[in-house]
C-alpha cells in the first residue's frame, strides 16, 4: 500500500491543465451537473441535464468534497483520515481524473 502522506503530497501537485503552473487542481462539479442525495434509495447522484449518474459506494464522499476549494491532495488526506487503510492516495486521483474526462468536474 502507498504512503497516504506521500502520496497525498504527489496529488498535491496536479494541476487541472495538466502541467500548467497555475496551481494544484481543485476540483469542483461543472455548472451543468448538480449533485444530490436520494433518500428514497440512499443512494448519491449526478443530475446532469437529461441524465442521472448513481454513485455507487465510496464515489459520493469524494465527489461531495469537490468544491474548489480543496485541491486533490487535501480530498486525499480528508477521505485517508476517515478511511484509515484504504487505498484512497492510490484511487482517489484516478477517480477524479475519469470524472473531470467525463466532463462532470473542472
Amino acid at each position: 500500500m502507498t504512503d497516504n502522506g506521500a502520496a497525498a503530497q504527489a496529488a498535491r501537485g496536479m494541476n487541472g491543465t495538466g502541467g500548467d503552473t497555475a496551481g494544484p487542481w481543485k476540483p469542483v462539479l461543472s455548472r451543468s451537473v448538480v449533485f444530490r442525495h436520494d433518500r428514497v434509495r440512499d443512494t448519491d447522484l449526478l443530475v446532469l441535464p437529461e441524465r442521472v449518474v448513481v454513485l455507487h459506494g465510496h464515489a459520493g464522499d469524494i465527489v461531495r468534497l469537490c468544491d474548489g476549494e480543496r485541491d486533490v491532495g487535501a480530498i486525499v488526506a480528508e477521505l485517508a483520515a476517515r478511511h484509515p487503510g484504504a487505498p484512497v492516495a492510490d484511487d482517489v486521483p484516478v477517480f477524479l481524473e475519469r470524472i473531470r474526462k467525463e466532463g462532470w468536474i473542472t
